[in-house]
């Protein structure tokens, strides 16, 4: 099911760079736009996970480097019963974490130096398990992609005028309104899709990664803490990208990007988890 929902995503995506081009630039403009969706959707499958880790300026590290994150993602792999991922830094205060990967044989969790330093081990543990419940769950390679074409899509309607090497005092014949039209609207069209990813994936990673610790409020406290210190101190714009992908958005929002949010409020994740009753 997922892989077919993958499929279909990427071809409603494919299917928007090639309106952009086309009505950007006409037949030569769609041609640009074949090429960048054929690119990008081989690209995305195969290489998303590494694209969106290099987005995020995060940085691999060994057991060596950290051997206490790597004993947590250890034990709660095996509880689990997932290979062990590839564990990347990402050097920013501002606390967060999120899973990538086409599969549970080639997954990656990315921590921030903020939220290693802003939670006890209790509540890095939950936050861990509740990113492995992604991979479990296989929901993360669409997010993923859903990322890497959006961030592409935007910059195919930004940029494919001054490819084509556009220049709006000398062009005729074309639909400047038209043009002017989808190159404000393609990028938030784009997010528009990326924001219809379910919510509930995040309700299912909650629950499952708090069976997997077997600590739903130390998930729930974290939960907390990365939403309270995320409006003083969020992510840089290019982390802030991937959205989508991380355990709390990244940065304050207001009551539209809410409604649009691919994340619950964190208010009812935080009770969610603190109405489970696991024995420790």
């Amino acid at each position: 099911m997922n892989t077919v929902k993958t499929i279909i995503f990427m071809g409603i995506l494919a299917a928007l760079m090639l309106a952009v081009g086309g009505l950007i630039g006409g037949r030569q403009g769609l041609v640009i736009a074949l090429v960048f969706a054929l690119v990008t959707n081989f690209g995305s499958y195969w290489f998303s996970s590494s694209i969106a880790l290099r987005m995020a300026n995060a940085i691999p590290i060994s057991e060596t480097e950290s051997p206490y994150i790597y004993a947590i993602v250890r034990k709660l792999c095996a509880k689990a019963n997932l290979p062990m991922p590839s564990i990347n830094l990402i050097p920013t205060s501002s606390p967060n974490a999120f899973a990538t990967g086409r599969d549970i044989h080639h997954a990656a969790i990315a921590v921030t130096q903020g939220i290693l330093e802003l939670l006890d081990e209790e509540e890095i543990e939950a936050v861990l398990a509740h990113e492995l419940s992604h991979v479990k769950n296989q929901d993360v390679l669409i997010t993923t992609i859903a990322c890497v074409l959006v961030s592409v899509i935007s910059y195919l309607a930004n940029f494919l005028p001054y490819i084509m090497g556009y220049d709006r005092s000398q062009r005729d014949g074309e639909h400047p309104i038209a043009l002017l039209v989808m190159i404000i609207l393609a990028p938030i069209t784009a997010s528009l899709i990326n924001l219809a990813i379910s919510r509930s994936r995040e309700y299912e990673a909650d629950a499952s990664g708090a069976h997997i610790c077997g600590n739903p409020r130390a998930l729930a406290s974290a939960l907390a803490k990365i939403e309270a210190t995320v409006q003083y101190n969020p992510l840089n714009s290019q982390n802030q990208a991937l959205s989508s992908l991380y355990i709390i958005k990244p940065a304050p929002g207001n009551w539209l990007l809410d409604l649009m949010s691919t994340h619950p409020a964190t208010a009812k994740r935080i009770a969610k988890l603190e109405a489970m009753n696991l024995i420790r």
